[in-house]
């Protein structure tokens, strides 16, 4: 007998249609599983027929075969377990229903017949419902993060024994909606405030122009000044995310191995920070014969913070130089060739030197004048062209540390400024390159127009810097960002002076 349900399996970010076709027939024993599976889809046979059999059901005795169509795409991971279960309860004549077709069916199988959670649940209910099914049947773990797709019943099960019951029509599971006003209660934390950094104010307003523009940054000082302390406080005076872009972040979180957050919506701005022995992969997203979403991509509408830069690997950098300007990430490997979204704010922070104290006003430095060219060579220039601002982060002073006076304005008096400036910038650019840094040439000769007196200023700038032509373009996304933070429509000479200040790095430390 011939038994058909419908699956899906994941690629990257998106899930895509699998048809289970189980057929069972009398001769020796024999269960065989085509159509490109991996070694977890292998080994269904074990966990399937120990599963059926502990739930109380036969185990076919003839000859099995199951084939998951299409079968020139290669399946991988544990969700196709319980559809092929009940597509062997359906060949066998143990479950007889018409209802089965309406439901998309993914969930792994344990070997007492419980259901375990799965990853991809998210897009898997996007794919259910983009292809007109009814519903999708889904372990009780993953409901929540399935249940904010609207317009689709998904139904939670934790046994193969119930999955069979409410197919059968003997077991009534209502549909999981999810509760997003209890999820956004639920995601609330405390925002690391800003004002508890000591001292820094110009810091904190460069880490202001950087967030109301999503531009990029980098911090340089001695160590123990407060770079990653500062860079952890700018996820508190971002935006809050969009439905739209809490959606996209979760389907990214919801197929990434050893990310503990796919039970739920994400709806705070990730902060990724690998560590400096990140490799390549790690940092793009790939794999042999899966891919499986880098930190460019966990970081998707948030922060991606680089701490002690010239540490990195050179080729892990140079690889961040197309997301940044693309806003995604190509993968292409031998088994398959995917795009993931990668669009984040890069802040990064380094030493002056290998010690660290090349700036530092009490502390001498050690290094050599070669020590410290190898260390700076570690970062090419075409990746700090792509950094839009560069701020110096002294020490602070003992009377700075100890001070009782308020420390400027707090996170939620900076976020309210950033929504403010990007409004503007939303209702200017329209919603292709909404931010600043993200304006294309058109854009930005249309909306960074200099009278003659800017023009003339920033002439000098840039012939006295050495600027290229990208750190020239850089600065007037700069300067944009600061008029509008200002309320000003046009820029003025002090928006230039400002966002050239945040280039000065390039002639006093790089070159």
């Amino acid at each position: 007998m011939l038994a058909i349900i419908q699956s899906s399996a994941v690629v990257g970010i998106d899930a895509y249609p699998v048809a289970v076709e189980v057929h069972t027939q009398k001769g020796l024993f024999r269960y065989k599983v085509v159509g490109l599976p991996d070694t977890a889809v292998k080994e269904s046979e074990d966990r399937v027929q120990s599963a059926v059999k502990n739930s109380g059901f036969k185990v076919p005795e003839g000859k099995t075969v199951i084939n998951l169509a299409p079968a020139d795409m290669r399946k991988q991971g544990s969700a196709l377990d319980l559809p092929i279960a009940l597509g062997l309860l359906v060949a066998t004549g143990q479950l007889t229903t018409d209802k089965i077709s309406d439901y998309l069916i993914a969930g792994e199988m344990a070997l007492d017949g419980s259901v375990r959670p799965i990853t991809g649940a998210l897009a898997m209910a996007i794919a259910a419902r983009n292809t007109g099914l009814k519903g999708l049947l889904i372990p009780v773990e993953n409901a929540e993060e399935a249940g904010v797709v609207d317009n689709i019943d998904i139904i939670p099960v934790d046994t193969l024994h119930n999955a069979h019951a409410f197919l059968k029509g003997e077991l009534d599971i209502k549909p999981f909606v999810t509760d997003l006003e209890n999820v956004y209660r639920d995601s609330a934390r405390r925002i690391m405030d800003l004002a508890d950094v000591k001292g820094q104010a110009h810091v904190k307003r460069a880490l202001t122009v950087a967030a109301a523009g999503a531009h990029n940054l980098l911090m340089v000082g001695p160590p123990g000044t407060g770079k990653t302390m500062l860079a952890s406080r700018l996820p508190g005076i971002l935006p809050e995310l969009t439905f739209e872009e809490a959606l996209e972040t979760t389907r990214i979180y919801s197929v990434a191995p050893g990310i503990h957050m796919r039970n739920k919506l994400v709806l705070n701005r990730p902060f990724r920070s690998p560590h400096h022995t990140a490799t390549t992969v790690s940092i793009t997203g790939g794999g042999a014969n899966q891919p499986i979403p880098g930190e460019v991509s966990l970081a998707h509408n948030g922060v991606l913070f680089l701490d002690e830069l010239p540490e990195f690997n050179r080729s892990a950098l140079e690889v961040l130089r197309q997301p940044l300007e693309e806003g995604e990430v190509h993968l292409r490997r031998a088994s398959y060739s995917i795009t993931l979204p990668s669009r984040f704010m890069l802040i990064v922070a380094m030493n002056p030197c290998p010690c660290g104290c090349r700036t530092h006003p009490q502390k001498r430095c050690k290094c050599t004048v070669g020590e410290i060219q190898r260390y700076m060579s570690r970062i090419s220039g075409p990746l700090l062209d792509r950094i839009d601002i560069h701020i110096d982060v002294p020490p602070l002073r003992f009377e700075e540390l100890h001070t009782t006076a308020k420390e400027g304005p707090n996170s939620a008096e900076v976020r309210a400024s950033v929504k403010a400036a990007r409004e503007i910038q939303r209702s200017r650019n329209g919603s292709k390159n909404s931010w600043n840094a993200h304006m294309d040439t058109s854009q930005l000769r249309k909306h960074c127009r200099l009278s003659e007196s800017a023009m003339s200023f920033l002439e000098a700038a840039v012939l006295r810097m050495g600027l290229s032509a990208r750190a020239h373009d850089k600065v007037l996304r700069v300067a944009r960002t600061i008029a509008d933070l200002d309320g000003d429509e046009a820029i003025a000479e002090k928006h230039l002076a400002e966002a050239v200040h945040y280039r000065s790095l390039d002639e006093e430390v790089f070159f």
